[in-house]
């Protein structure tokens, strides 16, 4: 089961590599680390260059990878992109995550 982006998620991601001035054929790492209310926080991050044992997809015209490690507690997620009155940032759709703290930003497996 793939990580995808959704469109409104990858029109972001692409604004910020271009804002950012990132390298053509730049990847959004997107992790897990412990921590955060519910046990377990999204990270995401940017890299040049996967790792040898990453996780590797293509979503909405962006490359996602992932380590093995984060892809046990991310396979099937979504990742959307929200701007609201009250809140802008990225939104996880994880079938993974038993609970979720209020703001989304982290989960318990």
């Amino acid at each position: 089961m793939a990580i995808t982006l959704t469109e409104r998620a990858a029109s972001e991601i692409k604004r910020i590599f271009t804002e950012q001035q990132m390298p053509e054929g730049s990847s959004l790492r997107i992790a897990v680390k412990g921590g955060g209310c519910s046990g377990f926080s999204y990270v995401l991050d940017v890299a040049t260059k996967p790792a040898a044992d990453d996780e590797s997809f293509q979503t909405n015209g962006v490359n996602v990878i992932c380590d093995p490690k984060s892809y046990l507690y991310l396979a099937g997620t979504e990742v959307d992109f929200e701007d609201k009155l009250l809140g802008r940032g990225f939104v996880f759709n994880n079938p993974n995550a038993k609970k979720s703290c209020g703001c989304g930003a982290s989960f318990k497996a």
